[in-house]
């Protein structure tokens, strides 16, 4: 393995993102469980603003229901962008040469690739969980009982689509890092820019995956494409069922968590250069 690839900055990336991650998820939780119920509900009852459907579901369910999964959840997607951020920033510290939009967004995507490899079987639990009530006592109870009733194709489930949908995060990347680019040119870029940055990074890249995002989910909450299918032929509008939830919970999620991640990062390279001038 290349040398490049390990170093304590790639490091800081990877816990930084991981860090920030887990508090923008913790923080828009709601908006999450209700995206993932609209995905899958195969009856089409839940009509209303995103604000209504979750007043909704705390009256009929409880507000527990709202943070049903929660702590697998927030396993689950640190360790997914501990995976992302440190093969991202590692991969980009092997192209010496200056480094593009294009090159980010193929950067991003073998990140993807790998990060959906080693971490599908944990989102297939956590879809499980959210959408079925006391489906498994915890993340690892779910990942030995499906892999004992289904096995692999059980845990992989949906990993087609999300094989395909590693452009989600290669797109948000590529236009975070362009964006990012030209406002640090302009000496203008601090932690508050970079959410204003990811937040507008995130709505581009999840209008343009999100068909393929209900895709996904739909399969790895073991439901029937077949009535999805039926239903987008008399209307295809389908296909964007739970997108107005979706980019609420995304773009503030997104933009927290980079928020956090940059002032982390700023943060802990800081102390590492400090300390190493006093060596």
């Amino acid at each position: 393995m290349p040398p490049s690839l390990l170093s304590y900055e790639t490091l800081v990336h990877a816990l930084a993102g991981a860090t920030g991650s887990v508090v923008g998820m913790a923080a828009f939780y709601p908006l999450d469980t209700l995206r993932s119920r609209l995905q899958v509900d195969n009856d089409l009852k839940m009509k209303g603003s995103s604000w209504e459907l979750l007043v909704r579901l705390a009256n009929e369910e409880g507000i527990e229901a709202l943070y049903r999964g929660l702590s697998p959840v927030l396993q689950s997607v640190s360790v997914s962008n501990f995976v992302y951020f440190y093969c991202f920033h590692a991969l980009r510290r092997l192209h010496t040469t200056e480094v593009t939009a294009v090159k980010d967004l193929l950067v991003g995507s073998v990140a993807g690739v790998i990060n959906v490899l080693l971490t599908s079987p944990l989102w297939t639990v956590n879809m499980r969980m959210k959408v079925e009530k006391n489906k498994y006592d915890s993340l690892i109870k779910g990942l030995i009982e499906i892999s004992k009733k289904e096995g692999a194709k059980g845990l992989w489930s949906g990993v087609l689509p999300s094989l395909l949908l590693v452009s989600n995060p290669a797109i948000q990347f590529m236009v975070y890092e362009y964006l990012k680019r030209h406002v640090i040119a302009r000496g203008k870029f601090n932690a508050y820019s970079g959410f204003l940055i990811a937040a507008v990074a995130k709505a581009v890249a999840t209008s343009l995956t999100y068909p393929l995002q209900l895709v996904q989910s739909r399969l790895r909450a073991g439901t029937s494409l077949k009535p999805l299918w039926r239903d987008v032929k008399s209307k295809p509008s389908v296909m964007f069922r739970g997108l107005e939830a979706k980019l609420l919970q995304t773009v503030m999620t997104a933009a927290l968590m980079f928020f956090i991640y940059e002032r982390l990062v700023r943060l802990v390279l800081l102390i590492m250069r400090v300390q190493s001038q006093r060596k």
